[in-house]
């Protein structure tokens, strides 16, 4: 089955193109071609993604992403597709519905339905299917070189924990298949990549901030100074970032640190970040010993950060669990992960309705 998916949840604009085949517990899946434009340069003056501005950019962009996925001749101006447009077949449409900024995923939807009304006289079986952004990070991993191997069974990583960390979300599951699973716990605030990037903008550096934090805290202390990682003690599957988040705003404003002071800068990034990691992954260890789980699954946008996936690993390799993570390319939004999650849904038998829904769950 070939899908072409499209993502436009948050201030990436993407498109793909994938070969997808196998059964619902053993899928396969194939890039042809992924196209994503980022918006962060429209955002950045802003400190943060303005929705209006980004479904503006995502009506821009879609139409050019379009044309080069399928090496078309017209202008954006001059969106058309009709029988002399060389497009391949395809089986299905795969969109993002939710969870996200509604403005930017009714540009999405409506483009994917204009594609679909023109697409649908070439073949008449063409699907069109709403998808769940959360669940297109949960699947992410399937696109992990390692599951790659013919002799890995998908079956035996099973019941795993999945934790998928982004701007928006901080969610713990437990997945029993890939066609099962139940929440364990979400943040009660602040999603965890939100956090990275209030800090970043408190020290001064221009959204997004994740990867200013990162690089701030490879030079600095993690051990520097104290702050507290809230409700690593608890007894859910919950987390906090708020009150994280208020600790370094009150450090930074007893010591003012300025741009030459850059040891302070290090260690306060470091010591944030650790902070940070520490109850994701104290929490993540807690559920796979509770669950008797074989694999931890880590994804979203967040999963990027170099020390939370090293942290993972160790704990993995102490608890004798698998640790599967996507390439660094499908942690951020993307489209391919849409199309990994859209052909599930068909296998499962699930449609969502095609409309945006800014707090989908999942």
């Amino acid at each position: 089955m070939r899908i072409l998916a499209i993502e436009t949840s948050c201030d990436d604009t993407a498109i793909a193109l994938v070969e997808a085949s196998g059964t619902v517990s053993a899928p396969r899946f194939r890039v042809i071609k992924s196209i994503i434009s980022s918006q962060i340069d429209v955002h950045r003056p802003w400190g943060g993604v303005v929705p209006n501005l980004a479904k503006r950019e995502h009506i821009q962009n879609l139409p050019e992403i379009f044309r080069q996925i399928f090496n078309l001749q017209f202008s954006n101006n001059n969106f058309q597709i009709n029988s002399k447009s060389k497009i391949p077949k395809i089986d299905a449409i795969a969109v993002t519905v939710g969870p996200g900024l509604e403005p930017a995923l009714w540009a999405g939807i409506t483009f994917a339905k204009q594609v679909w009304q023109n697409l649908k006289s070439q073949n008449s079986n063409l699907k069109i299917i709403g998808v769940n952004h959360l669940e297109g990070h949960l699947y992410s991993f399937l696109l992990s070189q390692g599951l790659k191997n013919k002799n890995s069974k998908l079956k035996t990583l099973f019941p795993a924990i999945a934790l998928i960390v982004s701007g928006g979300h901080t969610i713990l599951l437990r997945m029993d298949s890939l066609a099962k699973w139940k929440m364990l716990g979400e943040t009660r605030d602040d999603a965890v990549g939100e956090s990275f990037d209030k800090v970043a903008k408190m020290l001064g550096f221009p959204y997004p901030g994740g990867p200013e934090i990162q690089r701030l805290a490879e030079s600095g202390d993690p051990r520097a100074i104290p702050f507290p990682s809230p409700m690593i003690g608890t007894k859910d599957y919950n987390f906090s970032y708020s009150g994280l988040k208020t600790s370094v705003l009150y450090y930074l404003r007893d010591h003012h640190p300025t741009t030459k002071n850059r040891k302070l800068k290090n260690d306060v990034a470091a010591s944030f970040q650790e902070a940070a990691l520490k109850v994701l992954v104290k929490k993540t260890e807690r559920a796979v010993r509770e669950f008797d789980a074989k694999t931890i699954l880590l994804s979203g946008g967040v999963a990027a950060n170099a020390s939370l996936r090293e942290k993972l690993s160790v704990e993995s390799e102490k608890l004798k669990v698998n640790f599967i993570a996507p390439p660094q390319s499908f942690n951020t939004d993307n489209a391919v992960m849409i199309a990994v999650a859209g052909y599930m849904s068909i296998l499962r038998k699930k449609n969502r309705k095609l409309a945006a829904d800014g707090t989908m769950g999942i």
